[in-house]
């Protein structure tokens, strides 16, 4: 059950040492690491559940959730990712590895299986495409030189300024021969074999951009990212929330919901607090935000204040990501008795993604240039406690917000019969697509519901219902004011936009933040010497 507490019912509204913006994996992240070290935060969070993406929404008998479908690295005990989930959970959130083929690709009706292990990857490659074993061996190395790249890369987002202004190129220079190249620019200089590079750009779906507009460096981290394979919270997305904020609570700190911020309140350059949308303000010495570049910017500040650091919303290099419409799917049945298992599906409508994704944006009858399915209540080894005989899948396909703009402005649930409609026909398309890779699901369908950018925008506050920040094209890793210390004095942010996009990214956000605000330099070390005497004490006590 996730935790968090009603803003109206908030006893103590003075005294935190901090107030964060939004209750995502960034927000949640940061505010658990800033209580490690004794700090009283306020998280407040608009839904009225805590998490963002990481949170779970329930109909009938079943339950889905929202952002994560599987997570790279976590199941390893010694990755860095595991590491920081342990600090801010204090060791209470537990993965479960899914099914050693975590992703299968579909493309033209043959199917590529991706199974955990780098070795796996290559061979499966190299039984595919026989004579492309040099331009695999090229993309892996390619993969592997881009990713060394990373930790300098976001170190550098970690330091202060002048260290930055001082230092700053050493570590971003060598990172930036990758980032400033798209996909498709590195894929076509290693093979003109159009099959080859659709699979291994078979997982694009995981940051939303084509290999024509997607920056390298985005896809050679979700690649090797998965490598390992994937994985899933046992309990359920709920439990990342529900393990993280106890120790926010722990510290004297909350998470308030039904907590809309109106905007951040700023006086001689200092931001200072953050006026609610029911009209009440709060203040604090230092001021956080996970509600995303382009929100915090763009709709928290006064317009006065947007001129004083030269802030123009149109003017962003890069501007919001895809959106995209999720049929959450629910059955009476148990799925491995129909033959399923919990490997994710990347369903493709042709050869050449650039091409297919072009074609759909330009006429929506056409095919979906990529379809998504997912199998939740295979991934969590305690579904059956909670729902026994019952099962959930997940489709998502792409969807521009543009296509739904006309009610924008409709309350949810009240969009009217021309809405449900346009919803019906992209659910019957996507069953269709469903029947197409598993038959044997015809007629057992239970329950099902839409959801389009349109709910992602009431439940998440993005405008435009993007799922994963600012597009990961080019120009976003050359942005400057993606990174923790905004030009505000106290006023920092966090989430996805000042890293990479997805969970990792959104963990990595919140160690970045909590560096500058709390002026550790040496954090990583620290919190890896913590959670190794975590480990060391929950071994003696077992």
């Amino acid at each position: 059950m996730a935790l968090g507490i009603s803003y109206k019912r908030l006893e103590k509204r003075t005294g935190y040492d901090a107030i964060i913006i939004g209750s995502g994996l960034g927000s949640l992240t940061t505010g658990a690491i800033m209580a490690k070290e004794g700090k009283k935060v306020l998280l407040l969070e608009k839904h009225y559940v805590p998490g963002g993406f990481t949170h779970v929404f329930k109909r009938k008998e079943y339950e889905w959730d929202v952002g994560i479908h599987y997570v790279g690295d976590v199941h390893i005990e010694y990755t860095f990712l595991r590491v920081l989930f342990d600090y801010i959970s204090d060791c209470n959130l537990k993965w479960k590895e899914m099914d050693e083929v975590y992703d299968r690709v579909v493309i033209g009706g043959k199917r590529y299986d991706f199974k955990a292990g780098k070795d796996n990857y290559v061979q499966m490659l190299y039984e595919n495409f026989p004579s492309e074993e040099a331009a695999i061996d090229q993309y892996m190395e390619l993969v592997r030189q881009c990713t060394a790249q990373n930790k300098k890369f976001f170190k550098e987002r970690a330091f202060p300024p002048l260290i930055q202004k001082l230092f700053g190129s050493f570590f971003t220079d060598k990172y930036f021969e990758f980032s400033d190249k798209t996909t498709k620019e590195v894929l076509d200089g290693i093979t003109n074999n159009q099959e080859l590079k659709d699979v291994l750009a078979g997982q694009y779906g995981d940051y939303g951009l084509p290999p024509a507009q997607s920056s390298f460096a985005v896809h050679a981290l979700v690649n090797k990212h998965y490598l390992k394979g994937g994985a899933f919270p046992i309990g359920g997305c709920e439990r990342i929330a529900d393990t993280i904020i106890p120790v926010i609570e722990s510290a004297g700190g909350a998470v308030a919901i039904r907590a809309g911020v109106e905007k951040i309140l700023v006086k001689n350059g200092t931001a200072y607090g953050v006026q609610m949308e029911d009209g009440s303000t709060l203040e604090a010495p230092i001021i956080i935000s996970g509600a995303g570049y382009l929100n915090t910017m763009g709709r928290f500040l006064e317009p006065e204040v947007q001129k004083q650091i030269g802030f123009e919303l149109e003017k962003s290099p890069a501007g919001p990501s895809i959106s995209h419409v999720c049929l959450y799917i629910g059955l009476k049945h148990d799925l491995r008795e129909l033959g399923i298992r919990s490997t994710n599906y990347w369903v493709y409508g042709g050869n050449d993604h650039d091409r297919t994704v072009k074609e759909y944006l330009e006429d929506p009858s056409k095919p979906f240039p990529i379809t998504y399915i997912s199998f939740p209540s295979l991934k969590d080894p305690e579904w059956e406690n909670r729902y026994p005989g019952k099962s959930t899948i997940e489709m998502i396909t792409l969807a521009p917000f543009e296509w739904f703009s006309e009610w924008k402005d409709d309350r949810w649930k009240h969009r009217g019969e021309a809405y449900e409609a346009y919803k019906e026909q992209f659910s019957q398309r996507l069953l269709q697509e469903l029947y197409k890779q598993f038959p044997q699901l015809e007629g057992k369908i239970d329950y099902y519901e839409l959801s389009t950018p349109l709910s992602t925008a009431h439940f998440v506050n993005y405008e435009n219902g993007e799922i994963y920040g600012l597009d990961h094209s080019p120009k976003r890793f050359r942005m400057k004011e993606l990174r923790p210390r905004t030009p505000i004095k106290n006023l920092y942010l966090t989430g996805q936009d000042i890293a990479t996009c997805g969970i990792g990214g959104a963990l990595i956000s919140g160690l970045l933040t909590s560096a500058h605000v709390l002026n550790g330099l040496f954090l990583t070390e620290k919190i890896i010497k913590r959670v190794e005497q975590m480990r060391e004490k929950q071994k003696t006590i077992a």
